[in-house]
């Protein structure tokens, strides 16, 4: 069965903006945990814009599921999930001025520095994930980099402008989860997804887990949160199924 893995950074994000103690994304997690969410992701920016560290250690602490970790592969990232390890880390690549993740992380060209933080990580007692662009070289630099999982940047196919090339990116997370698999990488895809276009990539076969926050915390608002995780979860596993 495919799973869910839900993304709180913008309850942090709306919290944030006034300085104040609410929303809590620690109790948005909890929530969303009871209402089907399979693991929570939270993304430790450099720059603190939204999850703190203390809205990781709380969730650490108190959730029920896995809990996802983005990070930056840089040194104060990985001092501070050893110290504070979660189940899995995801490393994303980072940058300040950005709104929202942009891009995969070039495995190829950073192939020694990544290995490194892996082997690191993994001696942790931590489960790695790469989040990379659905390109066949990425992926294998991912594989002899000993990434045991990688998590597929859906961005392109999620801001496709027209069905020709959103039929093209989809081609091509296909051809990539296919070439993952053959690998013997466990795959995830994530970024962009909403109620309109996740089903396609669910139905992915290889892809065994989706991580998707922007579209769901904004449904919640309309819906509540329980509503929003379960029919996003409906979606998916109707579409795996096919």
């Amino acid at each position: 069965m495919i799973k869910l893995g839900v993304n709180v950074d913008h309850v942090a994000t709306l919290r944030q903006a006034r300085g104040e103690r609410y929303p809590d994304p620690v109790a948005w997690s909890l929530e969303a945990e009871k209402a089907g969410a399979d693991s929570i992701t939270v993304h430790l920016r450099e720059d603190r814009r939204h999850i703190q560290e203390r809205d990781v250690i709380a969730l650490l602490a108190l959730s029920q599921t896995r809990i996802n970790l983005e990070i930056a592969a840089s040194p104060d990232g990985v001092a501070w999930a050893l110290a504070h390890p979660p189940s899995d880390c995801c490393l994303v690549p980072e940058k300040r001025e950005e709104l929202t993740t942009e891009g995969g992380l070039d495995v190829q060209h950073h192939g020694q520095k990544i290995r490194e933080v892996i082997q690191a990580l993994t001696q942790g007692g931590i489960r790695v994930s790469l989040f990379i662009d659905p390109v066949e070289q990425q992926i294998h630099a991912a594989k002899a980099c000993g990434a045991k999982v990688v998590e597929l940047h859906t961005g392109r196919y999620a801001q496709a402008q027209d069905r020709e090339h959103q039929a093209k990116e989809l081609s091509q997370l296909k051809q990539a989860a296919k070439v993952a698999d053959g690998l013997g990488l466990i795959v995830h895809a994530g970024h962009g997804l909403h109620y309109h276009n996740v089903e396609e990539v669910a139905a992915i076969g290889p892809i065994v887990e989706l991580n998707i926050g922007h579209a769901i915390i904004s449904r919640a608002v309309f819906t509540g949160l329980t509503e929003a995780v379960v029919t996003m979860k409906q979606l998916m596993r109707a579409a795996a199924v096919r």
